[in-house]
């Protein structure tokens, strides 16, 4: 993050302007970004006035011997900020090496690597196609998308093991396939029948949306809603008032999600918890004709995300992208000099603004479908803390959960587009990303942090969140090579032995995939405990993709790798974390497990003659009594709070 010098009040020019600044002939006050790209969210990029210099074959000999040494380092990491910055180094060093060596003319190990590849292997060939909830047209699957990885690597599996091609087609379904009918503006010239819960439980159902939603994004707020469920309590609503039944919208979805994070298991067939609520507000949504309006852009995009918890990822993605356009035409997504705005309400603006961008981003990515709008086209600033607010407030959560959002878009972007630049480069994208990811857990506050070596202590909700999407972005980033590595040892038959993976494997890939591998159990360490406390949400969307997406590397990496303990008791706790939510009736989870379990035969076993096929079910390799108790006993949380700072860094223009 750059930094002013001032002194006497007066502000410093830097010595080099970047470029961008040189271009508009405006002052440059240095730092990357510098503080005019920062605020228009542009790239900042400087002259390159560095001199190239000749080094000593001794030199390059010590750089090429700390980089092996951070591979012994790697082995048995945990996610930590010096873990994935390490990885980040590792690519600085080679870069490094490479460059020095070139006037030399000398070769290193990496240019006869194995693990060369120019592009994402997962964006290789057409993407998938599944069968929709309702039958009918099927849907798009995306490459990003972690569903697309499992059946990527499925479909991969079944060219070399028959008896897995059971002839059953992976589906997408819903909460409800039966009882699904939702009628906009049905009850025509009848008063709509809305069913609101007494005041005190409403509150609570706030309370219970608040836990879950309201601490990362920034739709509603107590007063407001007590406020509105107060002033229609009394009275029913006027349905030829555009605002009224925005107003009944916003409260009914406040209420839908409650319910639906309130409740740890559901057997009606009418829905999941709180559909009847999700029904009656699509009753009253106004239609997209009218005239936008803030209450208008947070209901579109409630129901945008109430769709994808009901696995229509085709009607999620339509509502978030209509209130995405519709703050954009509202000219949120810019700072606007409006006099009838005080401060309180711009940055009302501003935290709807950045919530919507963030679940469009998270909506979009995870789906595999295009980014909704480019970052350089965003100017408003980052939500930040009201002058009556504590350091810790809404705004805080929200500002790091953004960060993340944003560098998920520019995961998207680098690795998964398929139009790619002529210099391209793979590893190249990948050190910036996770450059930006531990850049983002140094400036993350303490009270944030989650602390691996205290996992039987009580746990905060913001914090699961807040980490799950982090390690998410970590397993996304590392995929490419992660996929690539495991294909190759299936490929070659590697796995019928206990050979090394990291073996003829440069430093890079190593770091990488260790990365990822600890990102994906500290994933399922984290909904372990979550669960033990009862801050899952069974039949919400975040944490069954985050669930599914950990399990799948997990269950990638006990196939084709050497047996370890942590990697298999943890692909235990896995597959334990997803059967439970979809026990509990989350049907769309029961098919990612279904998924898994086709492919946890060919997991290796411990002392096995028979290592690479498992004849035996699932249900016969139970985990330990405490196989949470047994997982935890295998992360190394010496480190878990290296590097933490609590300052917050409210630049988002990184």
């Amino acid at each position: 993050m750059s930094s002013i010098s001032e002194s006497g009040g007066h502000i410093r020019r830097a010595p080099i302007a970047c470029n961008r600044c040189r271009k508009r002939k405006t002052k440059c006050l240095g730092g990357v970004p510098c503080r005019t790209c920062a605020i228009s969210r542009q790239d900042c990029i400087y002259p390159n006035s560095q001199k190239k210099v000749l080094v000593s074959e001794g030199y390059l000999l010590d750089l090429e011997a700390r980089v092996k040494a951070y591979e012994t380092k790697a082995e048995e990491s945990s996610v930590t900020p010096s873990s994935v910055a390490a990885a980040s180094e590792i690519l600085d060093a080679e870069n490094a090496i490479a460059e020095s060596s070139a006037p030399l003319q000398l070769t290193t190990s990496r240019d006869t690597d194995k693990d060369d590849i120019d592009k994402n292997p997962l964006i290789e060939g057409t993407a998938h196609l599944v069968l929709s909830p309702g039958g009918g047209e099927r849907q798009y699957l995306g490459d990003s998308s972690s569903t697309s990885l499992g059946l990527r690597f499925q479909d991969f599996i079944k060219t070399f093991q028959s008896e897995l091609n059971n002839g059953i087609e992976f589906d997408a379904p819903t909460q409800s396939r039966t009882n699904f009918s939702i009628r906009r503006n049905s009850f025509l010239d009848d008063e709509p029948k809305i069913s609101l819960p007494p005041f005190a439980f409403a509150k609570r159902l706030y309370a219970a949306q608040y836990a879950y939603l309201g601490t990362i994004f920034a739709f509603t707020d107590m007063d407001s809603f007590e406020e509105n469920l107060h002033e229609i309590y009394d009275r029913k609503v006027d349905v030829t008032d555009k605002d009224d039944c925005l107003v009944y919208c916003e409260i009914l979805l406040t209420l839908a999600f409650g319910q639906m994070y309130s409740v740890n298991q559901w057997t009606s067939n009418d829905g999941p918890p709180g559909f009847e609520y999700f029904q009656q507000a699509m009753q009253l949504l106004p239609g997209l004709h009218e005239q936008g309006s803030v209450t208008f852009i947070k209901v579109l995009s409630l129901v945008g995300y109430f769709f994808q918890n009901l696995n229509r990822r085709d009607a999620a993605f339509l509502y978030i992208g209509l209130a995405l356009r519709m703050a954009i035409s509202m000219g949120l997504h810019q700072e606007v000099p409006d006099q009838n705005l005080d401060d309180r309400a711009r940055e009302h603006r501003r935290r709807l603004w950045w919530s919507v961008y963030s679940m469009d981003r998270i909506l979009c990515v995870k789906s595999g479908n295009p980014l909704t709008i480019a970052d350089q086209d965003i100017g408003v600033l980052p939500p930040s803390r009201l002058p009556d607010e504590p350091e810790m407030c809404p705004a805080t959560v929200l500002l790091h959960y953004t960060e993340l959002s944003r560098i998920l878009g520019k995961i998207m972007k680098n690795l998964y587009r398929r139009t790619r630049t002529e210099n391209y480069s793979l590893v190249s994208s990948v050190q910036a990303i996770l450059t930006d990811l531990s850049n983002w857990h140094t400036n993350l506050p303490q009270v944030l942090h989650f602390d691996f070596t205290k996992l039987d202590k009580e746990i905060s909700r913001e914090a699961v969140s807040i980490y799950l999407h982090y390690s998410q972005c970590i397993n996304m980033t590392a995929r490419p090579l992660v996929f690539h590595v495991v294909r190759s040892r299936l490929q070659n038959k590697e796995s019928n032995n206990t050979s090394d993976w990291k073996t003829d494997l440069s430093p890079t890939t190593i770091a990488v995939i260790d990365t990822c591998i600890s990102a994906a159990r500290n994933s399922i360490a984290i909904m372990s405990t979550a669960a033990n406390q009862n801050l899952i949400a069974t039949y919400g969307y975040m944490d069954g993709e985050h669930a599914f997406s950990a399990a799948i590397i997990l269950v990638m990496v006990n196939i084709a790798f050497p047996y370890n303990a942590r990697d298999r008791a943890a692909m235990n706790m896995a597959l334990e974390v997803l059967n439970g939510i979809a026990d509990k009736g989350n049907s769309h989870i029961k098919s990612l497990h279904r998924l898994l379990l086709s492919l946890y035969p060919m997991t290796r076993l411990e002392n096995s003659e028979e290592s690479v096929i498992q004849k035996r079910a699932p249900e016969a390799l139970a985990p330990p009594p405490d196989p949470f108790a047994a997982f935890l006993s295998q992360i190394d949380g010496d480190n878990a709070n290296a590097g933490i700072f609590s300052t917050v860094d409210t630049n988002l223009g990184v």
